[in-house]
């Protein structure tokens, strides 16, 4: 467990953000009334099952939503609104104060470029060196993220590499700029669990040394209870829960974290039956009149299926969206 921030001003503070997109002719609210704020040096977990609009909200906060759809909003990088940005303001931002690391690497880097290009071209954007100086750059980079004889790979290819050192490469690419902020979106999917372990322990050991805040989205809340300061919990385009890691693990209160907590096989005999959450995901098209989450809750009630619950802080930097919300104690985080 990483230990706790003092309380500083946000590096990001996000209000009430919204990305809808159109789908004929029906609005699809995939971010609704998003918000929470991060502080320099912190790490922020991101989960939810695929579909709750984790990766969309990434891409929103960068504008990387704007042309397929409408964005409203506050996004504060520093004390400014990025929504007021233009698209080449917005250039300036990304890959410089904000970078991102997205899912697949093998479909984010460009086949027929070699690494080297792909690395300088954020410094070409972002700094002042001259061929040479990127060239060393990015060289020091790829021997940053551990990835070996460096100086003999800068002129590979993608393909040339593994799944795990091409994920390492796309590390590099973020970290060229020394960003404040990174946005990894599902960094480890599709790896092997040493391959995930070393590179989510090589993301947090560059966020200590460069006190770069993260925004870590996952579905993996084991890997969310190692790497992460606070927790959000995002269902159906909504966050349902916010606080500390430590309250959330053990304490969740919403039942949509109750259900992913209880759905992590620990200490389970033989032949029993794994638990998992019923139902699906709501699709956007067809959310339910009230609760997102009531035609698959236990708990729920008539209220839940008339009107949509808030977020709101229920004490000890918690905020919960739920009219009847859980007292469930869990023992999902250790005392290190």
């Amino acid at each position: 467990m990483k230990q706790k921030h003092p309380k500083t001003t946000p590096l990001l503070a996000i209000s009430k953000l919204c990305a809808t997109f159109t789908s004929h002719g029906k609005a699809l609210p995939a971010v609704d009334n998003v918000s929470f704020s991060i502080n320099p040096g912190e790490v922020l977990g991101l989960v939810g099952e695929s579909g709750s609009g984790k990766s969309i909200l990434l891409r929103s906060i960068i504008g990387l939503t704007r042309r397929y759809g409408a964005v409203s909003g506050e996004v504060l990088w520093k004390g400014k609104d990025l929504m007021l940005m233009s698209n080449r303001q917005l250039r300036d931002v990304r890959g410089s104060g904000i970078a991102t690391i997205f899912q697949e690497p093998m479909s984010s880097l460009n086949p027929l470029l070699t690494i080297e290009r792909q690395i300088t071209e954020n410094l070409v954007a972002h700094t002042n060196l001259d061929r040479q100086k990127r060239r060393n750059r990015a060289v020091e980079l790829l021997d940053m993220v551990g990835i070996p004889a460096a100086s003999l790979r800068i002129g590979d290819y993608p393909h040339q590499f593994s799944g795990g050192m091409r994920q390492r490469v796309m590390i590099a690419i973020a970290l060229a700029s020394s960003p404040e902020l990174l946005l990894a979106d599902e960094p480890t999917t599709a790896l092997d669990v040493t391959i995930q372990e070393q590179i989510l322990k090589l993301i947090l050991d560059l966020s200590h040394e460069m006190n770069m805040a993260i925004v870590l989205v996952t579905h993996d809340l084991g890997v969310a209870a190692q790497a992460c300061d606070r927790l959000a919990v995002m269902y159906a385009g909504k966050l349902v829960e916010k606080g500390t890691i430590r309250e959330i693990l053990r304490h969740p209160r919403h039942p949509y974290s109750v259900g992913l907590l209880r759905s992590i096989p620990e200490n389970v005999k033989p032949k029993t039956r794994l638990y998992s959450l019923p139902g699906t995901p709501p699709s956007l098209a067809a959310l339910p009149p009230g609760c997102s989450f009531e035609p698959r809750c236990e708990f729920a009630s008539t209220l839940c299926q008339t009107r949509r619950p808030v977020l709101e802080n229920t004490g000890n930097d918690r905020d919960v969206a739920c009219f009847n919300p859980q007292n469930t104690m869990l023992d999902k985080v250790n005392n290190g």
